[in-house]
């Protein structure tokens, strides 16, 4: 187009020259009078109407300039898609994300919040490169200082979590590190004169029990900003004296226009600074610890060298003092000429913040009351523990943005440098299952995870989920863990990074629409709410439709009306029985050989809950004009209770098993290998002692009482007596505290799957599990 533009630029300006050069010509020649009329009128003409005839020409010449540019853009374009890998080509439909409901003042009132949920205290905004703030303390074990930061269990902190969340502007968590507890508040807070987004306080009181030495006496607190996207941050002085001047640093935003980071405290503080250029922030904590050391080392000081490198992208603020300590940090946007900014900042700290906290905190109560309505069925303690639950669960939600890496499929003819793809870049608002281990999307803990939030906050919950099936390729596949940007990739170890097209992971994501629909049909929401979830449903649906497509042809087994997990290992050498981590339950004990001929109940189930739950979304959105799969048939199938006996019902023992090729026959031993001519290596490897057969595989545990959850079995069988037995027989699965994932009865009950593999589902006890389990023992006795 800017050539294009030049060329008419010239073409506009060369004959208004000629133009000129004849009139000058012209008026200097000398005619008769009479003539010179004439020739005037007529020349006035010509020239009117070449000016017609050029701006015709030139508004062709455009139009066709503008065709054209747009008809090689397309061409360009579709030769790239055709020449993109179907695997990393996005599905080809409007993006539930670009719904109404999720724009405006929805979108605004979501855009600051607590989204780094790997760090013990994080704010970022829901944009792809952000301003990012966070905190880092030093803590004191065994005489020693170790600096706090990414979540972690090697740090030994006694207990840290959300106590009080509400998902949009308000947070309180206690963290307690040995003697130390500390308390971080958030809350956020919207004015005529913010920018986009708002503003937003913190507030971090430290206390202490322990004052036997004097490292105990003091605390070392680091709140840091940092700027993803490169630009350089304004520091508020060369030396920070807070009671003469708040100021920390400033600087501009498109969106949020100015802002300003103040520190507010009546404690004696000493606060220093660093002020760091770097293209990345995952590794942040080391390079405050290389200061701190640098400066250890050469002046024999605990404290920040106050310099400010050129450019610097990230600032670290040291912030000093005696416990016990409490100290405000506000943050506000917008803060330009006639702002009213020290009025806002002062409605942001101290007294004022205490008020707006405990506000929060009240409603926070009285909401969690009439979501749950528990005061006259639980104790004080139960509820105590109900609103941690919903906190945490809130409080670890987070935003990534960034490529997933895709192994390249097999039998594909793709070619790359890389043994992987590159997904389109993406972001991802999403809970998270674990802030140290998993702190990043996973597919099926978040259907889980709905179940819960949506109760609390509809429109939170709706956008979560749209997020997920925003992720759905042209195929129909949704990569089961989203490791999105550095800082989620610099947690998972290097064997888990790639994602694989062939796997799938349970379609949990319809739990949370089942109950949606459900939920309209029994008007348990508003007509506002109503709506938004069908023009929800109505954008998904053709989404949801591929995502079922994709299970119920790629995860296809042999016999119709059977599925299996794909991506289990058939060659493993080292895996007592080979994992399926599609499936969600990791090593719970599957058939010893995988192969085709598998049959997996677990999925089979699945995909009943997926097929139900698609005929009930297609009869509320289409009551007119049903989609032309008919998802009732494949119901029909799948809930057949003579098939899933003649499939997976073991009569002996009254339970329900996987199908494969299997032997019960295996076992780890030690194996010695010599390494050179000194060194002897011991491994831990797979011995199969006889030769696997086809049939049930014999191990009663979850899997076993998908049938019972999902509710397959009639209330009359006699099966499901035998499925409470199960239940409650303390030498199988009952204990105290919930079903064991696998009985006490099985040969791999609490057994290692490898040498560094310790039983994951093998025993230990797991929450959805039983939520399932007990939702179902509720339907049952309402039906029996």
């Amino acid at each position: 187009m800017t050539g294009g533009g030049r060329r008419s630029a010239r073409s506009r300006t060369k004959p208004s020259t000629d133009v000129n050069e004849d009139d000058d010509a012209f008026n200097k020649a000398k005619p008769i009078s009479k003539l010179r009329r004439v020739k005037t009128k007529d020349h006035g003409t010509a020239l009117r109407i070449l000016n017609a005839d050029l701006k015709i020409i030139l508004g062709f010449g455009i139009i066709a300039a503008l065709i054209i540019f747009f008809l090689v853009h397309h061409l360009i374009s579709t030769a790239e898609e055709a020449r993109r890998p179907r695997v990393v080509t996005p599905f080809p439909a409007p993006r539930i994300m670009d719904l109404p409901q999720f724009q405006g003042e929805h979108k605004e009132s979501l855009y600051w919040g607590t989204y780094r949920p790997h760090v013990y205290f994080g704010i970022r905004a829901r944009t792809p490169l952000s301003l990012v703030a966070g905190l880092m303390w030093l803590g004191v074990k065994d005489g020693r200082y170790f600096i706090r930061h990414i979540c972690q269990d090697s740090d030994d902190l006694s207990t840290y979590g959300w106590t009080s969340h509400n998902g949009r502007d308000f947070g309180h968590q206690v963290l307690v590190d040995q003697d130390m507890t500390l308390a971080t508040s958030f809350l956020k807070y919207k004015e005529d004169d913010s920018g986009y987004g708002g503003d937003w306080a913190v507030r971090i009181n430290v206390q202490n029990q322990g004052w036997n030495d004097e490292m105990q006496k003091n605390v070392h607190l680091f709140f840091y900003l940092a700027e993803e996207d490169g630009n350089a941050l304004s520091l508020g002085g060369d030396t920070l004296d807070i009671h003469e001047n708040s100021l920390l640093a400033s600087g501009l935003r498109t969106g949020i226009g100015e802002w300003q980071l103040h520190l507010k405290s009546k404690a004696d503080l000493e606060v220093h600074y660093s002020g760091l250029r770097t293209p990345h922030i995952h590794n942040l904590s080391d390079l405050v610890q290389e200061n701190l050391a640098s400066q250890l080392i050469r002046f024999n000081r605990l404290q920040l060298p106050d310099i400010y490198q050129s450019s610097s992208n990230i600032l670290v603020f040291q912030i000093s003092g005696r416990i016990p300590l409490e100290t405000d940090i506000v943050f506000v946007s917008g803060a330009g000429e006639n702002s009213r900014v020290e009025e806002r900042i002062s409605n942001l700290a101290g007294v004022s913040l205490t008020n707006q906290l405990n506000k929060k905190q009240r409603e926070f109560d009285v909401k969690f009351e009439s979501c749950f309505q528990l005061a006259d069925k639980l104790d004080s303690n139960s509820i105590h523990v109900g609103k941690a639950a919903i906190a945490n669960m809130l409080g670890g939600i987070g935003y990534f943005y960034g490529q997933s890496k895709i192994s390249i499929p097999k039998n594909s003819n793709v070619k790359s440098h890389d043994d992987f793809l590159l997904y389109w870049p993406a972001e991802l608002y999403t809970a998270v299952p674990s802030r140290p281990f998993f702190p990043r999307g996973f597919l099926w803990d978040e259907g889980f995870h709905q179940l819960l939030i949506w109760r609390w906050d509809l429109h939170i919950s709706l956008d979560i989920v749209g997020h997920w099936l925003d992720l759905i390729n042209i195929d129909g596949w949704i990569p089961r863990e989203q490791i999105l940007g550095a800082e989620a990739l610099s947690k998972v170890p290097a064997e888990f990074v790639l994602q694989h097209s062939s796997n799938g992971n349970p379609p949990t994501l319809f739990l949370v629409l089942r109950d949606l629909v459900n939920g309209i049909k029994k008007n348990k929401f508003t007509a506002s709410e109503s709506n938004d979830i069908i023009s929800f449903l109505q954008q998904a649906f053709v989404r949801l439709e591929a995502w079922f497509q994709w299970f119920n042809t790629t995860q296809l087994g042999k016999d119709v009306g059977s599925y299996y997990w794909h991506g289990r290992d058939n060659l493993t050498i080292r895996e007592l029985n080979p994992k399926t981590l599609s499936s969600g339950l990791d090593d719970y004990p599957r058939a010893s050989h995988p192969t085709e001929d598998e049959r997996h109940l677990d999925l089979r189930c699945w995909m009943l809950l997926a097929a139900d739950c698609m005929n009930s979304v297609a009869e509320l959105i289409w009551k007119e004009n049903k989609p032309e799969k008919d998802y009732s048939s494949t119901s029909n199938l799948l809930s057949d209770f003579d098939t899933l006996n003649q499939m997976h019902f073991d009569h002996a023992s009254g339970a329900y098993f996987d199908f494969g090729n299997h032997t019960e026959k295996v076992r780890l031993s030690w194996k010695e290998n010599m390494i050179g001519n000194n060194y002897v290596n011991r491994e831990l490897v797979r011995e199969v002692l006889e030769r696997p057969e086809l049939k049930l595989v014999p191990h009663v545990g979850y899997v076993s009482l998908f049938p019972f959850m999902t509710r397959i079995i009639p209330s009359e069988s006699w099966i499901l007596e035998k499925q409470l037995d199960l239940i409650s027989n303390r030498s199988i699965l009952w204990t105290n505290y919930g079903l064991r994932s696998l009985a006490k009865t099985s040969s791999m009950y609490m057994k290692r799957n490898t040498e560094h593999d310790a039983p994951y589902w093998r025993g230990p006890i797991w929450m959805n599990m039983n939520y399932m389990i007990l939702s179902s023992l509720r339907h049952y006795s309402l039906e029996t």
